[in-house]
């Protein structure tokens, strides 16, 4: 029997296939997906930007002397200690007022934050209490817990709170 020539066999043709259409849940389902993603991202980006405009509020130290009792922190971003300081002055102001006290951060990574730690002649992990008028009322250093702080705090506005 003779065999065929390569060239005279016969090679089955292959088209490719047309791609298939999703179906209208695929769609929806990519449609829904889609939104939840750009809803996250969204979520996300303002959050971000809040917390941008909180820190920059927070580092604006030319409320200090206008007449509202000011608290400051001197605070390194990179330590821990400054990070554990900020959660517990941040616990112990939950529930004051903002209009009887003001928390600000002196970041001693910034110019504004460096002259002022000098300027106490303080470094990181200290807090700062300042009466209406800028004058220093007293200066906490290191790490302590809220309730401690709050009791500061309450008498920094106490002190500072005009006589009736």
């Amino acid at each position: 029997m003779p065999r065929k020539s390569s060239k005279t066999r016969s090679k089955s043709a292959k088209t490719p296939a047309a791609p298939e259409m999703p179906t209208r849940r695929e769609t929806l389902r990519t449609f829904r997906n889609g939104a939840l993603g750009a809803l996250v991202l969204g979520g996300i980006g303002v959050f971000s930007v809040n917390a941008v405009r909180a820190t920059i509020a927070e580092q604006d130290l030319s409320v200090i002397g206008t007449g509202l009792p000011t608290i400051v922190q001197i605070h390194d971003p990179q330590c821990t200690l400054c990070i554990e300081l900020q959660r517990e002055t941040r616990k112990a102001l939950e529930g004051l007022d903002s209009d009887m006290v003001a928390y600000r951060i002196a970041s001693i990574r910034t110019p504004d934050g460096t002259a002022f730690a000098h300027r106490h002649g303080q470094s990181h992990v200290t807090l700062v209490l300042l009466e209406g008028a800028g004058a220093v009322q007293q200066i906490l250093q290191g790490v302590r817990p809220a309730d401690e702080l709050r009791g500061h705090f309450d008498a920094l506005i106490a002190r500072d709170a005009p006589r009736g």
